[in-house]
């Protein structure tokens, strides 16, 4: 809606309050209900109160619009207050009221708020609905709390509450996120089981946890039998399929994967190419990247920060370190400390030494918030150079620095000084690691 409209709402308002006689509570609150729809809130609880003023009496209707209002700006107890009030004027809150204070309890991950508030509610006779339940399982999934979820389940089977596709497709995305693949399939036989027809969402959850799981068998096994139910796959599902072909270093099949799924007018995204171009450049097959490269421009979409690291790492791995250098220069997203990383790592496994500290020194200079992996590439290189000296004073200022060595910069520090056959400072420095809680890798 836009800005007119809203001075034609606040307008008719006006006009509304001014007529006489005065129009009925439904006319208000149909006028309220669509400035909400606008989410301005806060003008919806202005004219609630200005109501109030002028002793137009509300009824159950206006009341969950102006709670509704109240949580959306997590203003809760002024919500609950508002709902206090309403009730010592026999007004019993419903499921549209509850529902209302739950999603804005869950909207900001106060959701044992939200299990207390349905304790309370039930109470006073007012039950929670599925929907409710499946807000509150939802949270508790994304919060990392899946035993929560599952326990709220079986309270809400118990309750004698049906769960819905929205319930089990949060419980086996939850379930997903955390390897337990077996409840999660588990739980779609169950849902098989009581006519819940599983959807798109529920076996991409499967699908990409398998793959995850490294079981890409068990993937295309739950592909096919989405494919049986026709259960069209989305972007989701198929950058899924094609992420496990690349790690299993099929990736003619993941290409082919590609070309089926905009086929099916069903279109990749940059995940979809970047998943691909990782693919090929852990294989080594660079060759491929300028056809991907030339696809992504034609498809509209924008190179992101992660296309370039893995093009240029890609590019490194292969030997083609002035390849490489060119992609980096001609970024037109911005560089992150990751790029910096594969570039110095690139540079120093290369031979391309004083190019890489020129780099480094730029980065040091540059203000760049340096981490310890940054440094252990630098120390890494320095040493596999012969420069253990400069690599060493290098070691001793991440100390000053305030990020402080790692097991990786102690162990790359030993062991350039045993190439060096300095067997005393390696000793030392072992010591010295354990003395600070390191075990050695």
């Amino acid at each position: 809606t836009s800005k007119i409209d809203l001075k034609d709402a606040i307008e008719l308002f006006s006009h509304m309050i001014q007529s006489r006689p005065l129009p009925s509570i439904v006319d208000f609150s149909n006028l309220l209900s669509q400035i909400a729809k606008t989410k301005k809130f806060d003008l919806v609880i202005s004219l609630f109160h200005q109501m109030e003023i002028l002793g137009i009496a509300h009824d159950l209707y206006t009341y969950n619009i102006v709670i509704n209002c109240l949580c959306r700006c997590s203003r809760f107890s002024i919500a609950l207050s508002v709902i206090g009030k309403m009730m010592r004027l026999n007004y019993k809150p419903d499921v549209v009221t509850l529902s209302s204070l739950i999603n804005g309890f869950c909207q900001v991950n106060r959701v044992f708020d939200a299990i207390d508030l349905v304790v309370r509610m039930e109470a006073i006779g007012c039950k929670p609905d599925v929907v409710i339940y499946n807000t509150i399982i939802d949270t508790f999934c994304k919060t990392r709390l899946v035993n929560h979820a599952l326990e709220l389940f079986e309270q809400m089977e118990n309750a004698g509450v049906r769960a819905d596709a929205v319930t089990y497709n949060s419980l086996i995305t939850g379930l997903c996120s955390f390897g337990r693949c077996n409840d999660a399939a588990r739980l779609l036989s169950d849902m098989v089981t009581r006519r819940i027809v599983p959807n798109v969402i529920t076996f991409t959850a499967l699908i990409d946890a398998s793959v995850k799981e490294g079981d890409l068998s068990e993937a295309e096994k739950l592909y096919e039998e989405m494919i049986r139910r026709c259960i069209e796959p989305d972007v989701f599902t198929y950058n899924s399929i094609i992420n496990g072909l690349c790690m299993h270093g099929r990736l003619d099949e993941a290409r082919q994967m590609l070309d089926l799924m905009v086929s099916k007018e069903c279109f990749p995204d940059i995940v979809t190419y970047n998943t691909l171009i990782n693919g090929f450049c852990k294989s080594k097959r660079v060759n491929e990247l300028m056809k991907l490269f030339s696809e992504i421009s034609q498809r509209g979409l924008v190179f992101d920060t992660v296309t370039y690291n893995t093009i240029i790492h890609g590019y490194f791995l292969v030997g083609k370190p002035d390849v490489a250098q060119r992609i980096f220069r001609r970024m037109d997203s911005p560089a992150n400390i990751r790029t910096y990383s594969i570039l110095l790592d690139g540079l120093f496994n290369n031979g391309r030494i004083e190019k890489a500290l020129v780099v480094f020194e730029n980065m040091q200079k540059s203000g760049m918030d340096l981490d310890v992996t940054t440094y252990n590439i630098v120390i890494h290189g320095m040493c596999k150079a012969g420069y253990v000296e400069d690599a060493w004073d290098l070691f001793c200022s991440l100390a000053v620095s305030g990020i402080g060595p790692d097991v990786v910069s102690y162990t790359t520090m030993i062991t350039g000084f045993c190439r060096k056959r300095l067997w005393h400072e390696a000793d030392e420095l072992y010591r010295k690691m354990q003395e600070d809680g390191f075990v050695p890798l």
